[in-house]
């Protein structure tokens, strides 16, 4: 059983929904990397999302194109994510860290990644622009090194799509709330509330929800029905804009008001 696995189980043991808050490596800078995923911990973050910076991350909105964007200019690369993750790892040895990110750096690192990502901690790696028919035996590498496949739902995904994720993913599912890019739009609620019992049922894994939540309220809306709660744009905005110092402390305290939210949710819906 995966990192990823086993804290999911514990967190179904204890009636609570995972907060699952996504950060850019190299953003705003390489060396505050660490110190923000220690923030993230420290503030009640069951699984932390580390983005690996891209030059055309088609699915992200503005607010992470500029992450990138920053990460890019300090030189930061899937080598230095890995780097990164394996000194998180030597501080954290239960919290899960899932890559997120597009083809295009993992084809450019070569054979090694999947070897490399394991000698790092990596537990599970999510790429935005791999649809599971294209990527069997890249997903077959992953699981043989204990890493999960981690894949994207949508509003318009059909049941093809649901099987074909069901046989090659695991760890948990990402499902995309809304149409558009991250940092889009508002949830609708009652149309997630609607989907995931169904993609749940038919995957057989967790569902994390992410995209448009922002504030402890949408949060806790979703913490009622999902298994996860994901939140990016929002967590890169607070680092955006403050100063660069402040920037851990500032991001502890907003994640601090979600984990505060969802945990309050789940109590009250019993």
């Amino acid at each position: 059983m995966s990192r990823i696995q086993k804290t999911f189980q514990r967190l179904k043991g204890q009636g609570r929904c995972a907060l699952i808050p996504f950060i850019t490596a190299g953003d705003p800078d390489p060396e505050m990397t660490l110190p923000l995923m220690r923030a993230l911990v420290e503030s009640g973050a069951d699984i932390i999302e580390l983005g690996v910076p891209f030059s055309d991350p088609m699915a992200d909105g503005p607010t992470i194109q500029r992450a990138s964007e920053r990460a890019l200019r300090h030189g930061m690369s899937l080598k230095g994510v890995l780097d990164i993750v394996r000194r998180f790892r030597a501080e954290y040895a239960d919290t899960p860290v899932v890559l997120m990110g597009y083809a295009n750096p993992v084809e450019a690192y070569g054979d090694a990644f999947v070897s490399d990502a394991q000698a790092a901690g990596v537990d599970g790696v999510l790429i935005v622009d791999y649809p599971p028919e294209e990527c069997v035996e890249f997903a077959a590498a992953l699981r043989r090194a204990d890493i999960d496949p981690i894949f994207l739902l949508a509003p318009t995904s059909v049941a093809k799509r649901f099987a074909e994720v069901a046989a090659i993913g695991s760890g948990y599912i990402y499902y995309v709330s809304l149409k558009g890019v991250t940092g889009a739009g508002h949830v609708d609620f009652d149309a997630v509330a609607q989907r995931i019992p169904a993609i749940r049922e038919q995957v057989g894994m967790p569902v994390g929800v992410g995209f448009g939540i922002r504030d402890a309220v949408s949060a806790a809306k979703i913490a009622t029905v999902a298994d996860a709660v994901v939140i990016g744009s929002r967590i890169i905005e607070e680092i955006e804009n403050s100063p660069r110092d402040e920037a851990p402390s500032r991001v502890a305290k907003f994640l601090n008001g979600i984990r505060t939210a969802i945990d309050g949710a789940r109590k009250q819906a019993g």
